[in-house]
């Protein structure tokens, strides 16, 4: 038997960006380790609050207001443990660190009920069934490489939650664009759901969410550059939806990139053998929700990645 969880105890404000949203909508986006369903659970029976008092699901909420959660979670068992592969990149009894390869998804959803890296984490670590999204507190794309940090209990997940909702984890990618984007930048532009195809994201004015993203170009090539990046804030697709918007998008990427451009030349059919955005989240920095203590990690090129880079430097 899954033993009870800990309480649940988080606080949140009200972000000028979410003016007048409905109260679940605006408390998934403050509490992203929850999904909206269990959100409004919790807003229905009072543990979720805002402004000291029980309010509706619709209610309307304004920049300044308060958001308090005190609840007990369940566990998550709708997510069933698969014998997969997961490359631990560091682990103790309070945090993992995930070397997830390109093409594994981060969890369950929406046409991918298995094969998931959340799947392959229950299989290795069970008692993970007792952490909300398997302890996964925030993911990269399908076909982004790289570095994620997973909670292992409730305490240490709701930190890394805390720590990401402070914008104090320093996540850097490194990314191949098409183009030349210019020595240094930062991109500050709202995102959202693009108003035709939903599945993408899109600069959105009005409506949207803050994102920030810095950028630093390492290395011109030919027709590419080579662009470490990094966030502040982690929207969905942020970095492929800013560098496009920019006019630089990610080489290889299947929605944001575009036709192949004819400055390519040479390296158009080593791009299409390639077949994914290249982008890789090369560095994490964090906090230990135990210790304290500052943490980095650091994980080089995947081998598609470094033999792109290879060919694009000849």
């Amino acid at each position: 038997m899954t033993e009870s969880l800990p309480a649940i105890a988080l606080e949140a404000k009200i972000e000028p960006h979410q003016d007048a949203m409905r109260l679940d909508l605006a408390a998934a986006e403050l509490f992203p380790a929850y999904s909206r369903s269990r959100i409004q659970t919790w807003i229905k029976s009072g543990e979720l609050q805002l402004n000291g008092a029980s309010a509706g699901v619709r209610h309307k909420v304004a920049p300044g207001d308060r958001i308090c959660l005190q609840a007990v979670p369940e566990p998550d068992l709708a997510w069933q443990a698969e014998d997969l592969a997961v490359e631990f990149v560091y682990r103790d009894e309070s945090i993992a660190v995930i070397n997830k390869p390109a093409g594994l998804v981060t969890h369950p959803g929406a046409g991918n009920w298995s094969g998931t890296l959340a799947n392959g984490l229950l299989h290795h670590i069970p008692s993970l069934a007792a952490v909300p999204r398997a302890g996964i507190v925030h993911r990269l794309d399908k076909d982004t490489s790289g570095l994620l940090v997973i909670g292992l209990d409730l305490a240490a997940h709701q930190s890394l939650v805390q720590q990401l909702q402070a914008r104090t984890v320093s996540r850097q990618y490194v990314a191949f664009t098409i183009g030349h984007p210019g020595s240094r930048g930062t991109i500050d532009k709202p995102l959202g759901r693009h108003p035709r195809q939903r599945q993408k994201m899109a600069v959105r004015r009005e409506g949207g969410k803050q994102a920030i993203t810095h950028f630093e170009t390492q290395e011109y090539l030919d027709g590419v550059a080579r662009v470490t990046l990094k966030l502040e804030t982690g929207r969905t697709h942020q970095i492929r939806v800013h560098m496009a918007d920019l006019g630089y998008p990610l080489l290889g990427d299947p929605l944001y990139g575009g036709r192949l451009r004819k400055n390519l030349g040479v390296h158009i059919d080593a791009v299409r053998r390639f077949g994914r955005q290249a982008l890789h989240a090369e560095a994490l920095s964090l906090q230990h929700p135990a210790t304290g203590e500052i943490h980095e990690w650091h994980i080089p090129l995947p081998d598609d990645m470094r033999a792109l880079l290879e060919h694009l430097r000849q």
